[in-house]
């Protein structure tokens, strides 16, 4: 009776210590994706090419941050060992390097993406009428890569120390500054209706442009506010310290990170040619498969939202070396998860038209994002559950399982079923749909699959 006292008590202390972790993230990224609703929705009442354009580059940007997440992905892993260990000096160490991976990433990533701006719609196979758009857009989100890349990298070096605060709180406020600019740059004095309300606009009428350029301001604002607080962390301040290389700890986190990197950079130039298979279906279908993705974001963000404290909790888990706390944290966030992305997982099965109607006026493509919206509701529970694991793995360090899944079950089932779907059977965008469902069910049997078989845990001597 004892025993089963000090097991409930313990889930409880767990289900407490992951939801303080995880509501602060979990609305970070809420306020992310009414960011991006909101911009689509502005940037959709400017018609269907319009939504296509800012849609067609989408995946590439999930591309070129690849790097960065991958990193923000070592880094965090690295600290959260070293505090769960009680390696603060190390921990600080790898602060500083994160300054440096900032910097040369952002250097890096901001000259190739400039480079290719004026190309990439056409390698793409978007429509004549677009490309021009479509280019001016992403050109302009990338000017201030350094500032992106260092929202990603710092705030996984603020969440690893257990703020998660922190980042949300400059999330609110580059989200507040793309909004206001969003309203002031994109339209001129007009009326728009955004989901049945009203809005009266007067403002410098540059369409895309101005999307883009408000986008890239507030991403200036939010990286310096970002490396602000970095110096302000009392655990891992830099303050004091000389940028410099330590090759140990870079190793370190480069080892966990390279990895990831392969896993993003391999899905992500999966999902490009995923897009250029789409393109092929026309504009409104195009139109209809990036709003839907943006539509569904919203419904998966208690999953990302957690996935950063099932992170955090297995790599202190991992240096505390206590096997028993990292297999009822694993347990409990997993079924936390599933049960919260079923929820609005039947949320966005019951209301997929009235989700597309926020984004865009045009019947035939609110249709189309429906039926395909629809079709992915089911799987939500199951992706909840799925990211939760690649969350654990890579907070553990052992990055290599996800990305060979992520990998193979990307290029094996998701792009090689969707072209012989469009290209043999000529079968349209809710085939499509399903073949990505399909790739989101192959990769969570694996990883489910690996976790169960506990074949992980003899790698760290668990």
């Amino acid at each position: 009776m004892l025993n089963i006292t000090k097991t409930i008590n313990q889930r409880k202390e767990m289900i407490i210590s992951i939801f303080a972790l995880s509501w602060p993230a979990v609305l970070e990224q809420a306020l992310e994706t009414t960011v991006q609703y909101v911009s689509s929705a502005m940037v959709g009442r400017l018609g269907a090419e319009a939504s296509a354009a800012v849609g067609l580059t989408t995946t590439v940007t999930w591309l070129i941050n690849s790097p960065a997440f991958a990193m923000d992905i070592g880094i965090l892993s690295y600290i959260s060992f070293c505090i769960g260990a009680k390696k603060l000096k190390k921990a600080k160490i790898a602060a500083v390097q994160s300054i440096i991976i900032t910097i040369v990433l952002g250097l890096v990533m901001g000259i190739i993406t400039l480079s290719i701006s004026p190309f990439l719609p056409k390698w793409l196979g978007a429509s004549p009428e677009i490309q021009k758009n479509a280019s001016l857009y992403f050109g302009i989100i990338c000017i201030p890569m350094l500032f992106r890349v260092a929202i990603i990298i710092f705030g996984a070096v603020l969440r690893a120390t257990g703020d998660m605060k922190t980042p949300m709180k400059v999330n609110l406020i580059m989200n507040i500054i793309n909004i206001l600019l969003n309203c002031i740059l994109i339209y001129g004095n007009q009326t728009i209706s955004v989901g049945g309300l009203k809005i009266h606009t007067h403002g410098a009428g540059l369409g895309i442009v101005g999307s883009a350029i408000a986008g890239a301001v507030a991403y200036t604002i939010s990286g310096l506010l970002m490396l602000f607080a970095l110096y302000r962390n009392r655990l891992v301040s830099p303050k004091g310290e000389k940028i410099k290389l330590n090759m140990e700890v870079m190793g370190r986190c480069i080892k966990v990170g390279f990895p990831v990197t392969i896993e993003h950079v391999g899905t992500c130039l999966g999902q490009v040619v995923f897009s250029s298979i789409v393109t092929r279906l026309g504009t409104l279908a195009f139109a209809a498969h990036s709003i839907a993705l943006t539509a569904e974001e919203a419904f998966y963000i208690p999953g990302f939202g957690m996935q950063s404290s099932a992170s955090t909790l297995a790599g202190n888990a991992l240096g505390e070396k206590n096997q028993e706390k990292l297999h009822q944290m694993s347990v409990t966030i997993i079924a936390m998860a599933t049960i919260v992305m079923t929820i609005t997982g039947t949320i966005l099965f019951l209301f997929p038209s009235f989700i597309m109607s926020i984004f865009i006026n045009n019947p035939l493509v609110i249709k189309s994002g429906a039926s395909i919206l629809r079709l992915v509701a089911v799987s939500e529970p199951l992706f909840g559950a799925l990211i939760m694991l690649e969350g654990i793995f890579n907070g553990m360090g052992d990055t290599k399982t996800p990305v060979f899944v992520s990998i193979i079950s990307m290029w094996g089932v998701r792009i090689l079923s969707a072209t012989v779907c469009i290209y043999k059977f000529h079968l349209g965008l809710k085939a499509v749909w399903i073949c990505m469902i399909c790739d989101n069910v192959f990769r969570f049997l694996l990883l489910f699959m690996r976790f169960l078989s506990g074949a992980w845990k003899k790698k760290f001597n668990l």
